[in-house]
Order: structure tokens, then C-alpha cells, then sequence
């Protein structure tokens, strides 16, 4: 069997998942914990030097103090990659966390840790997503400009109220009523041959696929909105699309009662995106 997980801490390369934190530690029972996710596939690695960067703002916004540059980050990251067979599926996942502190985490005991593990990407076969009752936060409610894992429970009910409805995700609402993203992607539709997606607001973060697809739909000439986005409009979508680390670009084929087609746009971000990242 090859190994499926391997982590860096403390200068020192572990397989499997050592346990690194303590029933004291800060991050435990405080949430001090920020992280990020990259992908490995098929020989290439795309973004990962952004993934990297933004663990570092991560890891300032949520005031602790990074021990690592994202440069070196992204170094042990390919060192990583390249220890396990050439052709697997990865995710890529830094992380910085408080080890001491009284409600505000001591940044001079920051701690890192990185994680590379066989993560198969999913079938880009569609899914089903419906809309949630939780709703992401505004940017005084919480570390909104943060991948912490704070953030993450409230993703987490969202997930388990579409599964009790029997879809695979949730839209999620921003505190004004409007259309934010997927519990764990970014969304865009598309209307007319114009591609729309929510416009940053400070409730969710811009996703590092998010701004890879848009970049690259504009280069094609397509048009891209970043706009508001309400639930009539998904409920007047022509197509609708996710894009984030874990499937990168996936169709959605069922919003709430209505059934959706992977679309012309949808094809085109999946393709421009797997011809970039293999550049």
C-alpha cells in the first residue's frame, strides 16, 4: 500500500496524522486556527502559490503571527507532491494555529503544519444544491476575511439541512438577503450568455478558482458580471456552475425543483481551466 497522508511539523516530515494539538492548546477550544487548500493533479499544481499566499493573510487576520513565508510554504508543498506516485489525486492544506492565549491567541505561539493527502477529485457529474436558512455572517460577525475553521460549523448545518433534503449543497445568503455562495464553493450562473457571480462583500471569501475562472472566461471574451446576485435569478438561470478547490469546476443540475443542464459556460471554465492549469 503507498502511504495516503504525509504532514511537515516541527522541521520533520510524518506519515499518517500525528496528533499535533493538546487538550490546552488554543486552537482547541478557541478556534485559533486558520488553514488553505491546493490541489494536486495530473503532474500540475495550479495556484498554488496564491493558496499559500493567502494562508499568510489568513493566519495576519486572525492575528497570529506566520512562522513561514508563503515561498517556503509552497517549497515543502512540492516536496510533499513529489513523494507521493506522479499520477495522484492530492490536497494540499497549510496550517497556522495558536497555541496559548486568553480569548485573543498569543501570536508568538503560532504553530504550522502541513498536510498532503490522496483526496480523488469528484466526477464532474453535476450537483444538486438547494437553498439554506444559514446564512454567512457580516464582516463585524465574524473572521470573514479569513479561511479559518471557525467559520466552517455553520457551512457544516448548511450541508446537513440540504442532505436532509436530499440535495449535495446549500446556498447560502449574506445577512442582506442576497445570494453569497455554496457552502463549500464559490457560484456563478449564467443568463443570456453573460456569466454573473456575487460580487465580493466582505461575507465570503474570493476564492482563489473563483478569480482563476473569471480571469479566464474574460480572456475568452465572455462576458463576466460580478454583481448581486437574489434568488430570483437563480430561479431564472439559464445554467449554474461552482468552482473551488476540492472539484475546481462542477456543474450544478438541480436547483431546488429545477432541473439544469451542464451548459455552454460551465463547459468552457472547466476547459479553459484544465488547459491553464497544465500550461
Amino acid at each position: 500500500m503507498h502511504m495516503d497522508t504525509i504532514t511537515f511539523v516541527d522541521g520533520e516530515w510524518l506519515e499518517g496524522n500525528p496528533p499535533l494539538l493538546g487538550a490546552r492548546t488554543h486552537a482547541i477550544w478557541l478556534s485559533s486556527i486558520v488553514f488553505d487548500g491546493a490541489r494536486a493533479f495530473e503532474g500540475v499544481t495550479p495556484d498554488l502559490d496564491m493558496h499559500c499566499e493567502r494562508v499568510i493573510h489568513s493566519a495576519l487576520a486572525l492575528g497570529l503571527k506566520p512562522t513561514l513565508t508563503a515561498e517556503k510554504i509552497q517549497d515543502l508543498a512540492l516536496q510533499a507532491v513529489a513523494k507521493f506516485p506522479e499520477d495522484s489525486e492530492l490536497y494540499i492544506r497549510p496550517m497556522f494555529w495558536a497555541e496559548e492565549g486568553w480569548v485573543d491567541p498569543d501570536p508568538d505561539s503560532t504553530r504550522f503544519a502541513l498536510t498532503v493527502y490522496i483526496s480523488p477529485l469528484p466526477d464532474p457529474t453535476g450537483i444538486s444544491v438547494c437553498l439554506s436558512t444559514r446564512r454567512r455572517p457580516a464582516p463585524d460577525m465574524a473572521t470573514t476575511d479569513a479561511k479559518a475553521s471557525c467559520l466552517y460549523p455553520n457551512a457544516s448545518r448548511a450541508l446537513r439541512e440540504a442532505a436532509e433534503r436530499g440535495f449535495n449543497n446549500a446556498v447560502m445568503r449574506d445577512p442582506l438577503n442576497n445570494i453569497a455562495e455554496l457552502a463549500t464553493a464559490n457560484l456563478f450562473i449564467a443568463k443570456d450568455g453573460v456569466v454573473h457571480t456575487p460580487i465580493p462583500n466582505g461575507t465570503f471569501l474570493n476564492g482563489v478558482t473563483r478569480r482563476r475562472i473569471i480571469s479566464l472566461l474574460r480572456e475568452d471574451d465572455i462576458n463576466v458580471q460580478e454583481d448581486t446576485v437574489t434568488v430570483t435569478d437563480l430561479e431564472n438561470a439559464d445554467e449554474m456552475f461552482s468552482t473551488g478547490n476540492q472539484a475546481k469546476v462542477q456543474p450544478i443540475i438541480r436547483y431546488e425543483d429545477r432541473d439544469l443542464q451542464a451548459g455552454p459556460m460551465y463547459k468552457r471554465a472547466r476547459a479553459l481551466y484544465w488547459e491553464f492549469s497544465h500550461r
